[in-house]
């Protein structure tokens, strides 16, 4: 009989295909599409062209139908989790077991109904029974503008409202009937915990009061909510935690998510010692002379045994700001340039020698992160060179202070560890001159993990040296890189392959434009003065473009003629900017021929 045709007693007939699912999953190696599951387990367990046929009255077909809910409820039971939307995948749970029982299979069911309150089976669409409809969230009350705080409206409303017009609206969206929702608060405290914070500070939240939506708008506003338990006391939470207004869960890839549900919406108690040992903790609290100070440590402040609300800062710094300090590349590049790195995770900013790509990659980074102060665990810096190794910027043997040699993370997996631990809010890795090393062997295994197609666990990839066996890593979505490449550098070939796919390149050129000479009035430089060293370096950049030996990418970029402080001579500053700077780099290009590069800087000194 086929397994379509097949009932359980007593149990809906999708309970039916539990068993099939976990078979077909299994012979196509844990993770799956769903139509690549719905095709396996036609294929293996006798479903027949007529019964593929059958659809609901909605047109829907009952086998995917029925096949979706099987998936669902051994979602929730902890047999299956979902690493991105449109993957079906096996937890270890799962791929323990490759056989149930019909008995185990209707235990399975009666289980999962139970905790869903013995909601009735319903036909529905294979979308709408994906585990984004059965998300969790985290979300604050308190509203700006001395607004106050909202939770006594929203309970007895029966309503979570987002307080911004023009933010979290997608988020906000997003939510479905089914998700269950915690009103929370966060802040910051160090003392009188209930574990030994070594004298640091600690990030906490307060669980005030959990639900389950039941409708969304559909405006980025409003959805309503069945409140169900307002905890006497707020239950504290303490490591892991979300400040943005509101923040999903991200259960499918992070275990310390799954905690903290299990935490709010199953009473569970919190692991100390648990969260105290990840890496990201375990320096702060079980080495804290190792440990760097945290964001919340930065105001230094002594009375943080009562709550200090902490919440993100609203975006106070943009790309206007970056023209403003002195960037001479037009808003909607710089925004275009922005929405690409967001889309992408990892660009790169490419030019001649000049042209401001660590001062840009900077700035860029605190606009993306939308704050002009930005801690240095959040935007870390580093530079490649010919000396840099996999072990030194991913994970390798050091000498340890025992005089043995010791597994120790690099910046990277440092940086990883910190967005991971920080979810809700973004990370940058700046790294200059990547092409002064071998990327393909700096990154190793990092090169794939980049990748904004595989940044979830179930990419997640093991690393040529394991401190545990097993031990997988991935990148989180939250984790940016950003890198500049002299184009001038011969090296270039060498590493375009490797990067192309996994990053967005952006080209920067000398930029001697309307922009750069408002600046350089700003400074003092006349406009007679600004007219002739921007005609002079004009001239000199199209000689170098026209020369076959050199090219475009070695022209001079601005920077070298950009005054950072007030100029009372514009002839002399510019005479010494040649000479010092300009001069040594012209003699490099043409160090065959020294008397071109002599005539190249007389062309420049020549008087107006």
């Amino acid at each position: 009989m086929s397994v379509f045709s097949q009932k359980i007693d007593g149990v809906p007939q999708f309970v039916s295909y539990f068993g099939p699912l976990l078979r077909a999953l299994h012979r196509l190696g844990g993770t799956s599409q769903p139509q690549e599951a719905f095709a396996d387990i036609a294929q293996h367990e006798g479903v027949t062209a007529q019964e593929l046929a059958q659809v609901t009255k909605d047109g829907l077909s009952k086998f995917e139908v029925g096949v979706s809910w099987a998936r669902f409820y051994l979602i929730k039971a902890g047999w299956m989790y979902a690493p991105k939307r449109g993957v079906w995948a096996l937890t270890d749970k799962g791929k323990e077991t490759t056989a149930l029982t019909q008995e185990e299979a209707a235990a399975i069911f009666h289980s999962v109904r139970t905790k869903l309150k013995g909601q009735e089976e319903v036909v529905a669409a294979p979308e709408d029974v994906q585990p984004e409809s059965a998300q969790y969230w985290f979300v604050g009350a308190t509203w700006g503008d001395d607004e106050g705080d909202q939770m006594p409206r929203f309970l007895e409303k029966g309503i979570w409202q987002n307080g911004y017009k023009d933010k979290f609206t997608d988020q906000v969206r997003s939510m479905k009937p089914g998700d269950r929702i915690a009103i929370k608060s966060s802040f910051v405290r160090k003392y009188e915990l209930p574990f030994d914070n070594k004298g640091q500070s600690v990030s906490g939240m307060k669980i005030k009061v959990i639900g389950t939506v039941t409708r969304n708008y559909g405006d980025g506003q409003t959805v309503d909510v069945e409140w169900e338990k307002l905890f006497a006391q707020p239950r504290e939470w303490y490591f892991y935690t979300y400040r943005a207004t509101i923040t999903r869960a991200r259960v499918e890839d992070e275990l310390l998510a799954r905690r903290l549900v299990a935490f709010a919406f199953e009473n569970a108690e919190q692991d100390y010692d648990f969260f105290m040992a990840q890496p990201y903790w375990r320096d702060r609290f079980l080495n804290p002379v190792a440990g760097a100070l945290t964001q919340d440590d930065i105001a230094d402040n002594d009375e943080l045994s009562e709550e200090v609300e902490q919440t993100l800062l609203s975006a106070v710094y943009s790309v206007a700001d970056i023209v403003a300090e002195g960037c001479f590349v037009p808003e909607a590049e710089l925004s275009s340039m922005l929405s690409q790195w967001r889309s992408k995770k990892n660009l790169i900013l490419q030019g001649p020698p000049g042209t401001g790509k660590t001062w840009l990659a900077k700035r860029l980074a605190k606009a993306l992160i939308g704050q002009h102060k930005v801690s240095d665990e959040q935007l870390r810096v580093v530079q490649f060179h010919p000396a840099l190794s996999y072990e030194d910027f991913v994970r390798g043997y050091r000498p340890g202070g025992d005089g043995r040699l010791t597994l120790t993370d690099g910046v990277f997996l440092q940086v990883v560890q910190a967005a991971i631990a920080q979810p809700d809010v973004e990370h940058v890795l700046v790294i200059e001159e990547i092409n002064r090393g071998n990327p393909a062997q700096v990154l190793g295994e990092m090169l794939t993990l980049l990748e904004s197609s595989k940044r979830s666990r179930a990419d997640a990839m093991e690393l040529a040296y394991s401190k545990v066996r097993g031990e997988k890593v991935y990148v989180p979505e939250n984790l940016y890189v950003i890198g500049t490449m002299n184009v001038a550098d011969r090296s270039l070939a060498l590493v375009d392959l490797a990067l192309r796919r996994r990053f967005a390149f952006v080209n920067l050129v000398p930029s001697l434009n309307n922009a750069w000479a408002q600046w350089c009035a700003s400074k003092g430089l006349d406009e007679a003065s600004i007219a002739h060293i921007q005609s002079r370096m004009q001239a000199l950049n199209a000689a170098i473009a026209a020369d076959r030996a050199l090219g475009a990418q070695f022209q001079i970029g601005h920077s070298y003629v950009t005054p950072h402080e007030p100029v009372h001579d514009a002839q002399a500053w510019f005479a010494e900017v040649v000479q010092s700077e300009i001069g040594p780099l012209l003699h490099e290009y043409w160090f065959d021929t020294p008397e071109r590069a002599d005539e190249a800087i007389a062309q420049l000194l020549k008087a107006a």
